[in-house]
């Protein structure tokens, strides 16, 4: 075991949402009763003013570090991130990582059965929003009995979430950091979603949604495929595979996967269906898809001057999903706020992954950031 670890972890369920206080979603559906699965590493401190709120991407889930059991195989999403001595220092502060509505990690969502008829919601589930999410990590805050978090963090749509949080919420939150993320999604971050939920739909295994535990394997696995492929950078495909063949010095003049970048897609793919509900793959990249700040709080200028927390941003050099240009965009509405900000851009071969790779020197910039926050 890593010493640094935070070692083995149980996840916990907070539940809520009474018939007469439902969670009221966007959409004016309701939902309830709504499980929320979160883990938590490291202690509060005597006012519980020492939480930090880790926000996950589209595939994570609340187990962001340690082990669930001794004989497992990988342990939590961010564990680089998350223990004694690392970026969120659990000598220091006070982790919590919460699974999203909508998800099937145990939140509820199309996998979960809808006690008004005792089988699961499927396409029952009304769509839920970033900003649906974010509520119901509320609830789960409120219930932990913390007035404030002293950070909230996530990349991605992890960065989605700590944007919606310091807008909706602005009192709530003492500071934030937004990697790898930007104020809404790009018509060609759209694009690639609608081929990847086609790809799902069009299998003939998704059956309107009332697949059977199988499911649309294989069009989950290209979805998969093809949302990996704008996670890395054409400067590391290049690097890692090139057009190098998987197994013979020779073309075969057929169909089959010879090049090694077709393998490790397949891969990739087929890997994402055994842990992956394709129900929830559609509600996820389509909350992402509705994300749009201007669009809910008004132009960035205006909409930030409702933020009170003190923001990172951080971008990758080689990230085209996420532009360092958009974070900038957000940089500049704080900036024109008066707003205590900051920004790095790292510069990285990675692509849209770096913030799940190149933990080290994410580790040195948060950990400054989060010791100056208590100064």
């Amino acid at each position: 075991m890593n010493r640094n670890s935070v070692g083995q972890v149980t996840p916990q369920t907070f539940t809520f949402g009474t018939a007469e206080d439902p969670l009221v979603l966007e959409s004016g559906c309701t939902l309830g009763p709504v499980d929320i699965v979160y883990e938590t590493y490291g202690e509060p401190n005597a006012d519980r003013s020492n939480a930090i709120l880790i926000c996950h991407a589209l595939s994570g889930d609340h187990h962001a570090a340690g082990y669930h059991d001794p004989h497992d195989r990988r342990s939590g999403w961010w564990d680089g991130m998350i223990g004694p001595g690392k970026g969120f220092d659990t000598n220091t502060y006070w982790v919590i990582c919460a699974n999203i509505i909508g998800g099937c990690k145990g939140s509820t969502g199309p996998v979960s059965i809808n006690p008004a008829i005792g089988e699961p919601y499927r396409l029952t589930f009304p769509v839920v929003t970033i900003g649906d999410m974010v509520a119901a990590q509320k609830r789960l805050i409120d219930h932990l009995q913390i007035q404030q978090l002293y950070s909230i963090a996530g990349g991605s749509m992890g960065g989605f979430q700590v944007l919606e949080w310091t807008l909706r919420y602005p009192e709530m939150v003492r500071s934030a950091i937004c990697i790898a993320s930007a104020a809404r999604l790009s018509a060609q971050a759209i694009a690639f979603n609608t081929v990847g939920r086609s790809a799902i739909t069009r299998d003939p295994e998704w059956k309107g949604g009332q697949y059977d535990a199988k499911g649309p394997e294989q069009g989950l696995a290209t979805a998969r495929m093809v949302g990996h492929i704008t996670y890395l950078s054409e400067v590391l495909l290049d690097a890692k595979f090139g057009r190098r063949l998987q197994s013979a010095d020779r073309f075969c003049y057929n169909f089959t996967n010879e090049f090694a970048i077709e393998s490790y897609l397949n891969y990739k793919g087929s890997a994402f269906t055994q842990r992956f509900d394709a129900n929830s793959y559609l509600y996820i990249t389509k909350a992402m898809d509705y994300f749009d700040i201007s669009r809910a709080y008004g132009p960035l200028k205006e909409a930030f001057a409702r933020v009170a927390a003190r923001y990172l941003f951080v971008s990758y050099s080689s990230d085209w999903l996420f532009l360092t240009s958009q974070t900038k965009e957000m940089v500049r509405a704080m900036l024109c706020n008066s707003k205590p900000v900051s920004f790095i851009e790292i510069d990285s071969p990675y692509g849209h992954d770096a913030f799940l790779v190149e933990e080290e020197k994410l580790t040195r910039i948060i950990a400054g950031f989060l010791e100056g926050v208590a100064k």
